[in-house]
């Protein structure tokens, strides 16, 4: 506990950008609740004010750290803010652990309490905002469904009011260091999870009951990260939000999607420029700023424009800039194939070889290390890190990579790696990193995913197999959304693994127990496994990336090989040169990236007849093992 006071400590110093160890002075009060408990609160009216508009802080993570620094750009100078802070310690945390419930916690009831009490105050105009982000998220979400009157608009940064299944285990595979942090941050969590580590009906019911847009009866900010753990949480209810909400302010919502990690572990937070081993300084407090427009339409009645602004503005990795959509993900996406080949390129033109296949060899007791991401504990990295060093130079991975881009790829959603696999052993984890390759050599992480092959059917209890050592399976990975460029002079990178360690538990390989004993992290007689990804013309493996602009396949252009052709457009007859005597094939391959028709390449000059293909555009693909080269062919 002590580590993670230091660093929200280190947090808010880093916030507030103050050079002073200068600290507010609150007027300390206590709030009371429905049931007679009381929870503690600190107010910061600036000076001057006799009565204002309020924005509420709810937080599980000690109040008294906001004396070092108040949010939205106020840090210490709260004289200069237009609104009151009313920061609250969760009914049992820190100033409010006296506070006992009787029955179940319900912190939305709490927090309809805390409104209500603000509104009656004399320093109170009764218009209330709440804002803060992860917890201090979900409670506002919380909170609005109790529909507390005087509630006027809620900003929730990094945070979703679910608990679903796929958040604690995404493919069937405990989240380990998540988990550990939110034990250690006293949320307990850990032994109702391993209670349910199957989807079962505690799920079903939590899910259905813990989505709620049509509850939220106010205007909702949300803002998030691309190198966030809530991706999946916060789009979809955004979603919703758009669509089940009440029609009066159905138009009112809107969404921020920046270069963020979570926060909470180290000086990458949402808003700062630095994150990870990356840089994003046209990012830096657009958050803040664009929360300060939104208090001040609703809480002010400030006329700055804010309801013409766009529904989602998200920023596009890679390109660094800002753009907008109204949905999510945006209209125009055209999901193409690109494929793993044995030696280690990706393109899109599908495998032709009967018999490739790649296989590693993966140790439980020396798991592939998590090296940043969109983690949580403590001691773990957060946001773009290289991969290269620590990752990819191990031998339990698979390492599949474009050419160098000659055009520049533009994704905008959700990728999906589909393997075909198989293994020696009953069950074992299929683990796969999305990177960024720089013209450096740098392999940055842009996401990552998993999949516990006993779930590849599904995640209740009847949906669980084991594996036959020796069959090929079908291995689904579905990343998180992410809106990256790939640009001209980098390269597109998929790693493949077995385990992200301590990320991802590490499975033991024994289709055994999960987790002996209800820990979080054990090994019982782990065994070492040999899995094999296949690579060929009947069991092919390929990644699914949703592109913008997609042109076919000259959008992943690649060498140029050497090669000729002649005529452009043809119609009979296509020639083939080459500067060289090589050895390789030629393939006609349509839009789709499906082959015609392949044959030998014999000497520099070679003739594919064109004689029973359609007019149409097509793609002449030369290559062997080494390298390949693609160019485009208009038949006639």
């Amino acid at each position: 506990m002590k580590k993670i006071i230091l660093s929200v400590l280190f947090l808010v110093l880093f916030f507030s950008s103050q050079k002073s160890f200068a600290a507010l002075t609150p007027i300390i009060d206590s709030i009371p609740m429905s049931d007679g408990q009381k929870l503690a609160a600190d107010i910061y009216i600036p000076s001057g004010m006799t009565q204002g508009p309020v924005l509420l802080i709810q937080t599980p993570y000690n109040r008294v750290f906001y004396h070092l620094s108040l949010p939205l750009l106020v840090g210490l100078n709260i004289n200069a803010s237009n609104y009151i802070f009313v920061i609250v310690d969760w009914r049992g945390f820190y100033g409010s652990s006296g506070a006992a419930y009787a029955g179940s916690p319900n912190i939305g009831e709490d927090g309809y309490d805390v409104v209500e009490w603000i509104a009656q105050q004399t320093w109170s105009n009764g218009k209330v905002g709440t804002w803060g982000p992860s917890a201090l998220g979900r409670v506002q979400f919380q909170t609005e469904k109790e529909n507390p009157p005087h509630l006027l608009c809620i900003c929730p940064l990094v945070a979703g009011p679910q608990y679903e299944y796929k958040e604690y285990f995404p493919g069937g595979v405990l989240r380990t260091e998540y988990v550990e942090q939110l034990d250690a941050l006293g949320y307990g969590i850990s032994p109702v999870l391993m209670q349910h580590p199957l989807h079962d009906f505690v799920w079903t019911f939590s899910e259905s009951a813990n989505f709620y847009p049509d509850s939220i009866r106010v205007p909702c900010f949300m803002i998030g990260g691309w190198y966030d753990h809530t991706i999946e949480q916060m789009l979809p209810f955004f979603n919703g939000l758009r669509t089940q909400s009440p029609l009066n302010v159905r138009d009112k919502h809107r969404l921020l999607m920046g270069p963020w990690t979570h926060g909470g572990s180290g000086q990458a937070m949402v808003g700062s420029v630095p994150q990870g081993e990356l840089s994003y300084p046209n990012s830096a407090h657009w958050n803040d700023s664009l929360a300060i427009l939104f208090f001040d339409f609703y809480l002010r009645n400030i006329n700055n424009g804010w309801d013409q602004t766009p529904f989602i503005q998200y920023y596009q990795l890679g390109e660094d800039s800002w753009n907008s959509s109204a949905v999510w993900p945006p209209t125009g996406m055209t999901n193409t194939n690109f494929y793993f080949h044995q030696n280690g390129i990706i393109n899109n033109v599908a495998p032709t070889n009967a018999t490739d296949a790649l296989s590693f060899n993966y140790n439980p007791n020396d798991p592939s290390p998590t090296i940043g991401g969109p983690t949580l504990r403590n001691d773990l990295d957060q946001g773009p890190y290289n991969q290269v060093s620590l990752v990819e130079s191990r031998n339990d991975i698979l390492v599949f990579s474009t050419e160098v881009l000659s055009n520049d790829v533009v994704v905008k959603g959700s990728a999906t790696v589909h393997l075909k696999i198989s293994s020696n052993i009953k069950d074992t984890d299929f683990a796969i990193r999305l990177t960024d390759v720089y013209p450096d050599g740098r392999s940055m992480l842009v996401n990552d995913g998993v999949l516990r092959m006993r779930f590849r059917n599904g995640y209740s209890s009847s949906d669980t197999a084991e594996l036959i050592p020796g069959t090929v399976y079908d291995c689904t990975v579905i990343l998180p959304n992410t809106c990256i460029t790939f640009l001209t002079g980098h390269k597109i990178r998929v790693d493949v693994t077995s385990s992200n360690y301590p990320r991802f538990n590490r499975n033991m390989n024994t289709n055994g127990i999960m987790y002996p004993g209800n820990s979080l992290d054990s090994l019982v007689n782990p065994l070492i496994a040999n899995n094999t990804v296949y690579l060929n013309s009947t069991n092919f493996s390929y990644i699914t990336l949703p592109q913008a602009g997609f042109n076919g396949m000259d959008e992943l252009q690649i060498s140029d090989y050497g090669f000729q052709i002649y005529p452009n457009p043809a119609s009979d007859e296509l020639s083939v040169s080459f500067q060289k005597n090589i050895s390789g094939t030629i393939s006609l391959c349509d839009l789709k990236g499906r082959i015609i028709l392949t044959q030998n390449i014999t000497g520099t000059e070679n003739f594919i007849s064109l004689k029973n293909i359609s007019a149409g555009i097509y793609f002449v693909k030369v290559g062997n093992e080494m390298e390949v080269g693609i160019k485009k062919v208009v038949v006639e």
